[in-house]
């Protein structure tokens, strides 16, 4: 089989009632591709191989990585939401930056990970805290830390990672906790981040 431009099509159209709900093979260009669709009019690339390089790609995989543009305060001894407002990226629209929570799309294994930047308010006394939360009453296990000796404004940090297995409709959130002291997590560099990985 060959086709004459990068334009052109060549590859496997499956159909269901002859709605066409797959596209296998080099569909309007020279990287191989595996597209789907519900109607058989809009397609979405679940694969994709670049020809030059043999780099295997998932374009729509969920993904996310959101931080916050605001110093956060958080007072002693309380668990707090942190007030990721903005993201470098969010494939899917997984998570929600009005109300700092990433939500699940499908069943799967999922990878995250979170940097808590410390902010000085009164003191440098202050001994941060960190977790992730399932649905919003659960610590995900691996995710608590504390760093306990003591900081420097703007450059002591706190980093969590976990892998964990979720249902669709799941939330994660951040979290962070002051002891001793009060203080901020300071903006743009404190972040949080996941990825579906199974």
């Amino acid at each position: 089989m060959n086709k004459i431009a990068a334009s052109d099509d060549l590859g496997l159209t499956l159909q269901a009632g002859l709605v066409t709900k797959t596209l296998v093979g080099l569909f309007g260009f020279d990287r191989f591709r595996l597209a789907v669709s519900a109607d058989g009019c809009t397609f979405f690339d679940g694969l994709s191989v670049d020809n030059a390089n043999g780099i295997v790609d998932q374009p729509q995989l969920p993904r996310f990585k959101a931080y916050t543009k605001h110093d956060n305060y958080v007072g002693v001894g309380t668990w707090t939401k942190i007030g990721l407002n903005s993201s470098d990226y969010n494939v899917q629209g997984v998570f929600d930056a009005g109300i700092y929570l990433f939500t699940v799309p499908v069943d799967g294994t999922y990878l995250f990970g979170a940097t808590l930047l410390f902010k000085v308010n009164s003191s440098t006394s202050a001994r941060m805290r960190g977790r992730l939360v399932l649905n919003g009453a659960t610590e995900i296990r691996g995710t608590y830390g504390e760093i306990s000796g003591a900081h420097v404004s703007e450059a002591t940090a706190l980093g969590l990672q976990t892998m964990v297995p979720l249902t669709a409709g799941d939330t994660v959130e951040l979290q962070g906790y002051f002891r001793a002291q009060d203080g901020y997590f300071a903006a743009d560099y404190t972040s949080f981040w996941g990825c579906k990985i199974g």
